[in-house]
């Protein structure tokens, strides 16, 4: 089974996707990951790609889509989609690619939360820029101030949780990615995200994708 986490930044989608890989066996496809990787090997893609991603902006699909079919020449099934596609030209490009190694996507979930609790989350958020595993300042805070709990690793902000660019991703997940609703409609599960906790959403994921 392919599935696709879709919803707004800080609506949840990493907390999901930890525990869906560690408990379900699902392999994650993060567009987050592969720029990491492209840029720090300071290849073509990963140097245009950085441009767009610290100025809080949506790298180009044809960027994105490139690095995504460099990952499925090594694998196309149970894989967790998080944070691609993110517009409907990018959802109209794994389409193709997941049709061309036999095999496609079988479930959306979608996060559904109000802005002003996302706003919230995202300005407080902390990441282990090694594990990726996320905290949040006042609710849920690491053992050891500003260490993760799994390896010891200095905490980190994310360049685009800044307070001047949450206000432009979340414009441009309106304006970009929130079509794709309509396009998945007919497997969408959708989740009110806006008052649980990781425990409560992860229970609602497996409840939704029937695992």
């Amino acid at each position: 089974m392919n599935i696709l986490l879709l919803g707004a930044p800080g609506s949840g989608k990493g907390t999901a996707s930890e525990k869906l890989i560690k408990f379900n066996g699902f392999t994650q496809l993060s567009t987050g990951d592969l720029y990491r990787a492209e840029i720090s090997n300071k290849t073509e893609l990963g140097l245009k790609a950085i441009e767009y991603i610290n100025a809080g902006k949506y790298v180009p699909d044809e960027i994105t889509i490139g690095m995504v079919a460099k990952f499925l020449e090594k694998k196309s099934d149970n894989l967790l989609f998080d944070g691609f596609p993110r517009t409907v030209g990018q959802a109209a490009g794994l389409d193709k690619l997941l049709e061309s190694k036999g095999t496609k996507l079988d479930k959306v979930i979608h996060f559904v939360c109000d802005e002003s609790v996302l706003i919230e989350r995202l300005g407080n958020r902390m990441i282990c820029p090694v594990c990726k595993k996320s905290y949040h300042k006042i609710n849920i805070k690491p053992k050891v101030n500003g260490i993760c709990d799994n390896d010891g690793t200095s905490l980190v902000v994310r360049p685009d949780d800044a307070p001047d660019k949450i206000k432009v991703r979340l414009e441009e997940y309106n304006t970009l990615t929130a079509p794709l609703i309509n396009i998945y409609n007919n497997k969408m599960v959708e989740i009110d995200v806006t008052n649980v906790t990781p425990t409560e959403l992860y229970e609602a994921v497996v409840e939704g994708l029937k695992l």
